[in-house]
């Protein structure tokens, strides 16, 4: 089952899946153009889900969230429920004061694969029962009810993650909030800002200060975050574009090939071209 609503007027979509077959995206191929987050839940048996080409364990009866710009494909899609839009449809940036999820639940270096117990399982469930009656109700305020279905999905989803992620319920509330923007600048900067003094900038803090927060509460130190992100990047760009090594340095802000060869085989062991023979290339436009 696939259901789609599309938003004549904005390009906004609106997509759920269920035993579909074939439920996969490659960033960097055809699906490029349609920047999807994902919300998926495998209310089924343990299986695997690859996530930019590495594989993770992805638990039953748990949830996961996917980027835009992430490549994915999972072991047994015909098990997996999962909700899809885009930023026409509802953008999470311009309405954080409704779902406080960017930079925790969408944007962060790490990937939350969150718990579900029987109560929040039965809500899920309902919440999907209602997202299909409605996707097949056509009337004048469809819209309207799927966003607030939508909303009130992530909201939920965001307190789940945050009421089982360690280092998140240590927290308080400001403190929540200054590692969620710092996530999210360094999403939308780390191919041209690699140090922490920047990013402490913008939040009006010092680098020290900033550290403090991360140190303490289970979370990487910025210095981390950045780096992932940054190799992050880099592999997906070597593993799915053909693009040469020399201008993947360019574009993550690297101004030396040698520096960025010695960056990335200290934190991956290969260097970037024995990285590249090493993994199967899905050429862009594929």
């Amino acid at each position: 089952m696939k259901l789609k609503f599309t938003d004549s007027k904005t390009g906004g979509d609106l997509l759920l899946f269920k035993t579909e077959d074939s439920f996969d995206r490659q960033y960097f191929g055809r699906d490029r153009f349609n920047k999807y987050f994902t919300i998926a839940w495998n209310p089924g048996q343990a299986q695997t889900v690859t996530i930019d080409g590495t594989d993770h364990a992805f638990p039953a009866q748990s949830l996961l969230t996917l980027l835009f710009n992430q490549s994915f494909s999972f072991e047994k899609p015909q098990d997996i429920i999962a909700w899809q839009f885009n930023r026409e449809f509802y953008c999470i940036i311009d309405h954080d004061s409704e779902v406080s999820c960017v930079g925790f639940l969408f944007g962060s270096t790490e990937h939350l694969f969150i718990s579900l117990d029987e109560s929040a399982q039965q809500k899920l469930q309902l919440l999907m029962d209602m997202f299909a009656e409605e996707f097949k109700t056509t009337d004048t305020i469809q819209n309207e009810v799927l966003l607030v279905l939508l909303k009130r999905l992530i909201i939920y989803v965001t307190q789940l993650a945050k009421a089982g992620y360690a280092p998140v319920k240590k927290m308080q509330e400001e403190k929540y909030h200054t590692y969620r923007k710092f996530h999210l600048l360094v999403e939308k900067h780390f191919k041209t800002e690699h140090s922490v003094s920047f990013y402490a900038q913008q939040l009006c803090k010092s680098p020290k200060t900033l550290s403090n927060l991360f140190s303490g509460n289970g979370h990487k130190s910025p210095s981390q975050v950045i780096q992932e992100r940054i190799l992050i990047e880099a592999k997906r760009l070597l593993s799915y574009t053909d693009r040469p090594v020399k201008q993947v340095t360019y574009e993550l802000g690297f101004e030396d090939l040698a520096y960025f060869s010695n960056f990335f085989k200290k934190h991956t062991g290969q260097s970037p071209v024995d990285f590249r023979n090493n993994r199967p290339v899905i050429k862009e436009g594929k």
